[in-house]
């Protein structure tokens, strides 16, 4: 398939819009992400207690090293389907293998079932004699807020921390304060705040959305191993992204941040066919062998 351009993706959105039910986005998702994998990726599901996982590994990659992947889909939709081709072709550009998570949805199952899931999984790693230090976790979206929530969880039991977190897009303020929700709305073609709003009366249920395990924007951070941050300048997330990196730094955790001009909310998963997407799994992937 011949490359497209970012306002070619941006017309994808407005010729399908989201439906405005739960199931229909789950599988207009699910169909955005069917594309064809490269023939030398090789793919293997297992199950973890009642908990999907799907192992992916590119051709050369460290089968001994790991990168932990949470989707985003605003903890409401997104699966490992829809992320299969983005993290297969993340897995590549670091040189390891991926283990991508299937974890629970609300609003069937509200928080904190997904940061349960997370913790298996990652759990499930180590078990299977994955070394921390040779661990990356990372997420897009909702999956970047619980990607640090995760991170924050294992500090604060004592766990073994992973080598680094990357933070695609990242959802870490649920109560929607930063200036961009608003500003960058008009050319934010996915993200708005009605629909954020929604995804968090499902996600939150009867907890508090000011809770740093749901918005880790409020989280204690120190401790953390080092992050990569990524953002395109075209999003109403913008500032989850910016601040979440501030106050990382505050706190005297390593952190870079990217924003890339004119990419809108994790446009990493057009990597197939957007030049700008597959630059930005190429920064991945070096930052992360750079720590694993």
């Amino acid at each position: 398939m011949p490359d497209m351009g970012i306002e070619d993706i941006r017309e994808l959105f407005r010729l399908r819009p989201r439906p405005p039910d739960f199931p229909e986005r789950r599988k207009r998702l699910d169909a955005m992400g069917a594309i064809p994998l490269a023939p030398d990726i090789k793919l293997e599901t297992e199950t973890v207690g009642s908990l999907r996982v799907e192992w992916s590994l590119a051709e050369g990659a460290d089968p001994s090293k790991a990168l932990l992947y949470l989707h985003g889909g605003g903890y409401c939709s997104g699966s490992i389907a829809s992320h299969r081709y983005m993290v297969a072709e993340a897995g590549r550009a670091a040189g390891v293998r991926t283990l991508a998570v299937n974890y629970r949805v609300a609003p069937e199952h509200p928080f904190p079932a997904a940061l349960e899931d997370a913790r298996a999984a990652y759990d499930f790693l180590i078990r299977r004699g994955f070394t921390p230090d040779r661990i990356a976790v990372g997420g897009d979206s909702a999956g970047g807020g619980l990607t640090l929530a995760l991170l924050t969880l294992l500090r604060d039991a004592g766990s073994p921390m992973p080598a680094c977190g990357w933070l695609v897009s990242p959802w870490v303020d649920l109560q929607m304060t930063g200036g961009t929700i608003a500003s960058k709305a008009d050319v934010d073609p996915m993200i708005q705040k009605d629909y954020l709003d929604e995804l968090t009366a499902a996600y939150v249920g009867g907890a508090d959305a000011a809770n740093p395990l749901i918005s880790p924007l409020h989280a204690d951070l120190r401790g953390l191993p080092p992050l990569l941050v990524q953002v395109g300048s075209d999003e109403t997330l913008l500032d989850d992204a910016v601040r979440i990196a501030g106050r990382a730094g505050a706190a005297e955790v390593a952190v870079t941040l990217e924003i890339w001009p004119r990419m809108i909310h994790v446009w990493h998963l057009w990597a197939s066919v957007l030049a700008d997407a597959r630059l930005a799994l190429a920064s991945a992937g070096a930052f992360v062998r750079a720590k694993v």
